[in-house]
């Protein structure tokens, strides 16, 4: 399957902002790029590598005004597993780079959640613990968009039983890693996301590799394009900037070629 991108990122400044973007789609052995084009209004982004050297950083400083265009189209050759039937990885059986995706972050307080996951998953191990942290999210938890900001954890997540895709990673993340599966969040473009928009995923760490996972229950693996990942969306922000901004427009469109 190949994925048309269309990105349209269009704010105000007040004077000289670093400003720091990660909305490039990844070139990875399961997504290729088969084009990317990037429109500033002035000077190139300088690029760097993003964590775990997926995808890339975007820094520019301007002025007056943050207007950028981004249109790519992805080949995605990704082999979808049924990830109920896969192995549990013994902690000190992981790699060193995986070990990190076991430990509580800013937004995923999973050590808050040994108990509840103890209780509730204890008897389950593996892909098939996952799958029901999963079917558990997706069931109980509503997707209701206002409900939540940038300052929401996993824990007000669990109390309101409601937010948008970021919440929904972070409350799935939680539970993986207070079960002892690692799990980080993925930035993507994907199909079938209402409203379209950078859509943030999970994956979790079963049988000795990553496996995409999308708690709303809107994207399948297939149809995602990644952008990047990390411990929380504190690591994934398709824009940071340092100083005050203003925005104008923005547009997200991923579409089936």
């Amino acid at each position: 399957m190949n994925l048309k991108i269309d990105v349209t990122l269009e704010y105000a400044l007040f004077g000289p902002t670093d400003c720091l973007a990660q909305i490039y789609a990844a070139d990875m052995p399961d997504q290729t790029i088969v084009s990317g084009v990037l429109t500033t209004q002035t000077r190139r982004p300088r690029t760097t590598p993003a964590e775990e050297g997926i995808g890339e950083r975007l820094w520019v400083q301007e002025s007056h005004a943050l207007n950028w265009h981004y249109a790519a189209e992805v080949r995605i050759d990704r082999k979808t597993e049924d990830i109920s039937k896969l192995k549990f990885d013994l902690p000190h059986d992981l790699p060193a780079e995986v070990v990190k995706y076991l430990f509580p972050s800013r937004y995923c307080p999973s050590d808050k959640f040994l108990a509840f996951v103890n209780a509730e998953f204890g008897t389950l191990q593996g892909g098939a613990k996952l799958a029901e942290m999963n079917e558990f999210v997706n069931k109980f938890f509503a997707y209701v968009p206002g409900t939540s900001d940038s300052e929401t954890s996993a824990l007000e997540t669990f109390v309101l039983r409601q937010g948008v895709c970021r919440d929904f990673a972070h409350m799935l993340i939680t539970l993986a890693r207070a079960g002892t599966i690692p799990a980080r969040i993925v930035s993507v473009y994907a199909l079938g996301v209402e409203p379209q928009d950078f859509h943030a995923v999970v994956e979790v760490w079963l049988e000795g590799a990553w496996h995409l996972v999308d708690p709303t229950g809107m994207a399948k693996p297939e149809n995602m394009a990644r952008i990047c990942v990390g411990r929380d969306a504190t690591d994934i922000a398709f824009l940071t900037t340092y100083g005050p901004t203003e925005l104008r427009q923005q547009s997200v469109a991923v579409s089936e070629v």
